[in-house]
Order: structure tokens, then C-alpha cells, then sequence
């Protein structure tokens, strides 16, 4: 072989034939037969059906069959519709701009018919019968069919056979095409589906009747195709920006449901995220998503959600790629902001308020009957209070900022009333043991304390504007032994301590002095948080320092805070936590992303002693 290219011979310029043309076309549109049945669906749901049936053989390789009951294709129309660039959903630049269909390109089904053999089965409804259209040969035939269309595609890649060779085994082609009407399925509860392998039916959902109440129906479909587990570890989300001048109507709008931080997987196979009913692929969508879950998952977990964006259609650019799963925003910030705010206001919420039912004339049974446009949030239960023995300083850990002393029969209040419970006891100095309605709390008391200082920390430095944290000085300096590096990274970072709240200084060319903490903080271990936040500083550029303020620095500085391991907390101070956990933001994870509690029920506890058996 010669490490040199041979000599280039000259080639005419000529027109390629129509069917090569095609046949490339494909390639883009049709990688395996997944993309036939989208491509299908798509036209099936343009077509206004209401049922779409998928009919499969060897996986979708040697036979495809989409059948709906749409409002079917004029005879005249059929021959057309095999042609290149031929479509009924678009006639000018003008349409193309604002595409409010699932189909536009006019390129698939001359594509598919370039690769494989092709026929068309339509009924419009005022018609005396169907018509029958064969791709190869154009015969066109009355035949028997209601009112609909079947398109059928078989012997995929008969005429490339290379394309064929690298198709998969039947069960993984199957299981794609699964995927494929999944994903369709899950944007359109109004219209059933159902797909069959070899004669057999692998899925089905049946058409949702939402009785004009369409989030009702989306729940139902998200629960029938992402099972009732999805339903019960994800909440509502439902988000809009400002109304427009024009119209009053939102400039965007993000809902669905997304999963709860424990609901998180290894690997990101349970993201749906649709623009305007098309389920895309957008890196914008999807950081926008991961970003929203950055204080509360743990590690490299992936969250789950299936997100429907609602976006003027002249603000987003489907016209992309041939597949139509890519798009392009207008204002990818904007739409950015939207997913993000969406997904985090509905996961700030403590879910421990929704471990029992809102005070009030209505049962539980009343409110589980009535349909839910959004997730239940029920109002967090008021900090208690509790009356301190003389001399026994309750606030010392800082769980109780500004609570007032109450009648001691306060804390006969029905645990009931209470989401997280009334304490009982304190297991190996780490964990809070409570009783609530449904059995027994279990509550990391570290984590959720550095949850609880964290979102302090994050609301004072918001409602400053950022300028700083407020401090407090400290009566009589802490001083510590520093490495040369913690004393030149105190003295480079005066200013950027100062706005979170910190006062360090040298005492001596090897001593630094605190004289000043966070007023959150002045009852934590004022030396480790003074190194902490250096160490943090050393690593990291002070002009992004207020950026990272809202995360890792704040974080660090909450750790450290927050009340340790082995603490002896009293139960007016374990209570005092529990009440502070159920009116705190995102108090359901720390901010490493692990629980912070976990409920055992009175029937896993009558299990785990086989009572009633």
C-alpha cells in the first residue's frame, strides 16, 4: 500500500439519477427501521388519528405497517405523496418558519421508498371506497378500508444491501421501534397506540379521554408508559415567563414531571423532553435540566423527567436536521432560565409536606378524588415552639434563629399535624429518631442541618444582591497554626472573604486570626470553616468567586456549619430541627445530594415483625 494518494483522473459533472438522490436522502432519514416508524407516526398524528397501530415482523426488517384513523389522502394525492419534497404541510418560507407540525420536509416517504417496497392504503371520508398506490410500479387500485391511512414498508434495505448488514438482532431492531412509538406516546395521551411483533401485542396504550381536563390525561399517560413508580417518586412542574405584549399569552412554558433526586439512575435512558409535542435531543434543554439538579443529586446520578416545552413556534428552528430530533432556540438563554427555574421551583418544595394531609374540612379521600392540576404542596408546618429549661441554650447549635419560647403543652400537638413527626430519641449520636402519622422518621441530623444552613446561607446572600454575607464579630479572636499558603491566600482574598462574611487576618507570619464569621455560622467550628473556604479559594479564580459563592463555597461553608456527628442534641432541639427541615427548600437532600430522611411505615414495620400473618 502507498503512504501517497494515487493521482486524481478527471470526472464529468453530471446530474445524479432521481433515485440515487433518494436512496442518499435516506441515509439521513432512515438509519434502521426506529426511523421508519417515527417517521410514519409523525405523518399518522399530522393526519389527526386518534388510534395508530404498528405492525411488525423480524423486528421491523422485513415488514412495517402503520395503520390510523386519520382523515386519509385524496386518490388523486397518492401517487404525489412517494414524490420527493412533497408535502401538505408546508407551501412557503413563511410556513417553514413557524412549523406546527410533526412533518414538513416532504422527504421520508420517498426516501423509504428508494430502500425498500412501499405501499399506500387510504380512505378519505366522503370517499365510496379506498385506494391501493404500489411504490414500485404506481398501480393504483379501489380496495376495502375505513375511513384512515396504512402505509406499509417491507424488505427494508433490499436495495443497499450494506445499509442491511449493520442492522442489529431482530429484539434489539424491535426494541428501538418500541422506543420510538414510546416516545410519541408519551406527548399524546389523546390517541391510543399499539404496537404487534409476529402477530403478537408487545404494547398498547389506550387512548386517554381527558374530559377537558388535558393534565389529567398526561398524568394517566406518563403513569401507563413510565409506570405508576414514576409518578409516585417525581413531581409536577409547571412554569411560565412573562405574558407577551401582543397576546398575553407566555412567552414559554415548561411542564410534565420531574423525578426526585432518590429516583435518579446510572444512566440519563429516562429524559423525555419535547418543543411544541416533538420529542428533541438539545444540549440546551438538557443542561438546562441537569443544572436544576446540581444542590440535590448525588455524584454522577442522572435525573429522570419528561418536560413539554410550549414555545412560539417562529422562536425555535426545527428545520435542522433531516431527523427532525435536533432544533435551534432563537433565545437559547431565555429557554435555558425557563427549564432550569421550572425543574428547581418544583423540586424546592419539602416533600415531607405531603406525608400528611392539609388541616382542613376536606378528608383525605375527598382530596385524592379531586383531579390535581399541580403536585399538592402543603403548607409547611410553622417552626414549634418549646420551652427551654433554665440555663439550657437551645439555640446553640443556630437550628432555632428567631424562635420564641411556648407553653411546654405545645409539644402534645398530634404528631399527625406534624409532616416529620414529633422526636423520640437519638440513635448513635447520628441519627433523629421521630413518630408521624404513618410510622417512623429516620433523620440524618447532620445532613439535614447542613441543608438547613446552606439554604440560609444562599437566601442571604440573594437578598443582599450579592454584596455579602452578613457577619458577626467574634468577642475574642480564634487563632490557628497556617501553612505559608493559607496566609498568602488570606491576604490576596480580603475583599472575596469579606463578602462571605469572613474576617481573617494575620496574627503572626504563621498564625492567622478570625475575627469575624457569618452570623449563620458563629456557633459552628469556626477554625475548619476558616480553612475550608481557604483551601477552596486557593483552588479557584477570585473575579468567579461570587458566581461559585451560590454552590461550592456556600456548601462548604454550610458542612462545616451544621451540627456534627455524635452532638448530643435535647428533644427540643431535635424537634426544633424537624420543624426547620419541613419549612426549608430542598430539605430532602444535603447538599452532596443524599437523603436527609426516610419514612418506614407501620405496615413495613408490622412486616419486618410479622405481625397479622
Amino acid at each position: 500500500m502507498t503512504a501517497f494518494a494515487p493521482s486524481p483522473t478527471r470526472r464529468a459533472i453530471r446530474e445524479l439519477p432521481d433515485e440515487l438522490i433518494s436512496q442518499i436522502a435516506a441515509g439521513e432519514v432512515v438509519e434502521r427501521p426506529a426511523s421508519v416508524v417515527r417517521e410514519l407516526v409523525d405523518n399518522a398524528l399530522d393526519a389527526g388519528a386518534t388510534q395508530i397501530t404498528v405492525r411488525l415482523l423480524a423486528g421491523g426488517v422485513r415488514l412495517i405497517a402503520v395503520e390510523d384513523d386519520g382523515m386519509g389522502i385524496l386518490r388523486e394525492e397518492l401517487p404525489i405523496a412517494l414524490k420527493r419534497h412533497a408535502t401538505s404541510k408546508i407551501a412557503s418560507l413563511l410556513d417553514l418558519e413557524s412549523v406546527g407540525t410533526m412533518g414538513f420536509r416532504g422527504e421520508a416517504l420517498a426516501a423509504i421508498n428508494s430502500i425498500a417496497d412501499c405501499a399506500i392504503l387510504s380512505r378519505v371520508a366522503d370517499a365510496e371506497h379506498a385506494y391501493w398506490l404500489d411504490g414500485r410500479s404506481g398501480e393504483l387500485k379501489p380496495v376495502a378500508r375505513s375511513t384512515g391511512t396504512t402505509v406499509e414498508v417491507k424488505e427494508l434495505f433490499f436495495s443497499t444491501p450494506a445499509r442491511r448488514k449493520f442492522l442489529k438482532t431482530d429484539a434489539t431492531e424491535l426494541a428501538h421501534c418500541v422506543e420510538a412509538v414510546r416516545r410519541h406516546a408519551l406527548a399524546r395521551p389523546d390517541v391510543g397506540f399499539a404496537i404487534w411483533h409476529e402477530g403478537k401485542l408487545v404494547e398498547q396504550w389506550r387512548r386517554c379521554e381527558s374530559h377537558g381536563y388535558a393534565l389529567a390525561a398526561l398524568e394517566q399517560r406518563l403513569a401507563d408508559v413510565l409506570g405508576e413508580d414514576f409518578i409516585e417518586r417525581s413531581v409536577w412542574v409547571d412554569y411560565q415567563t412573562s405574558a407577551s405584549r401582543t397576546d398575553n399569552t407566555p412567552q414559554i412554558r415548561v411542564w410534565g414531571r420531574a423525578g426526585i433526586p432518590d429516583a435518579a439512575r446510572a444512566r440519563a435512558d429516562q429524559q423525555f423532553c419535547y418543543v411544541n409535542g416533538r420529542f428533541v435531543r438539545d444540549k440546551v434543554v438538557t443542561h438546562a435540566a441537569r443544572s436544576a439538579y446540581e444542590d440535590v443529586l448525588h455524584g454522577q446520578r442522572q435525573p429522570v423527567y419528561a418536560l413539554f416545552i410550549e414555545i412560539d413556534p417562529s422562536r425555535v428552528d426545527v428545520n435542522v436536521h433531516p431527523t427532525k430530533i435536533e432544533v435551534r432556540f432563537r433565545d437559547s438563554r431565555e429557554v435555558h432560565q425557563a427549564v432550569r427555574h421550572a425543574v428547581e421551583d418544583a423540586l424546592a418544595a419539602p416533600r415531607s409536606g405531603q406525608a400528611v394531609a392539609p388541616l382542613g374540612d376536606a378528608t383525605t379521600s375527598d382530596m385524592a378524588a379531586a383531579p390535581q392540576p399541580t403536585v399538592p404542596i402543603y403548607s409547611a408546618q410553622p417552626a414549634m415552639h418549646f420551652e427551654a429549661e433554665v440555663g439550657h441554650r437551645v439555640s446553640d447549635l443556630g437550628l432555632l434563629w428567631g424562635v420564641k419560647t411556648a407553653p411546654a403543652e405545645s409539644t402534645e400537638t398530634p404528631a399527625a399535624n406534624w409532616p416529620l413527626g414529633r422526636a423520640l430519641a437519638q440513635l448513635q449520636g447520628v441519627y433523629i429518631l421521630a413518630e408521624n402519622a404513618q410510622g417512623l422518621i429516620v433523620v440524618d441530623m447532620h445532613a439535614a442541618h447542613e441543608r438547613i444552613v446552606y439554604e440560609r446561607l444562599k437566601n442571604q446572600f440573594t437578598s443582599q444582591g450579592g454584596v455579602g454575607l452578613a457577619s458577626q464579630p467574634l468577642l475574642i479572636p480564634v487563632t490557628f497554626a497556617a501553612t505559608p499558603a493559607e496566609v498568602a491566600t488570606a491576604q490576596a482574598h480580603v475583599e472575596t472573604l469579606n463578602t462571605l462574611g469572613l474576617d481573617i487576618s494575620a496574627f503572626s507570619p504563621k498564625t492567622l486570626a478570625v475575627r469575624a464569621v457569618p452570623s449563620a455560622l458563629a456557633q459552628g467550628d469556626v477554625t475548619e470553616l476558616a480553612r475550608s473556604v481557604l483551601a477552596e479559594l486557593a483552588q479557584s479564580d477570585a473575579a468567579t468567586v461570587l458566581q461559585r459563592a451560590q454552590n461550592e463555597l456556600l456548601a462548604t461553608m454550610a458542612c462545616h456549619g451544621a451540627v456534627r456527628a455524635n452532638r448530643r442534641l435535647s428533644i427540643e432541639e431535635m424537634n426544633a430541627l424537624l420543624r426547620q427541615m419541613e419549612a426549608t427548600d430542598r430539605s430532602d437532600q444535603c447538599n452532596h445530594g443524599r437523603p436527609t430522611w426516610r419514612q418506614i411505615s407501620l405496615r413495613e414495620l408490622d412486616a419486618l415483625f410479622m405481625r397479622g400473618r
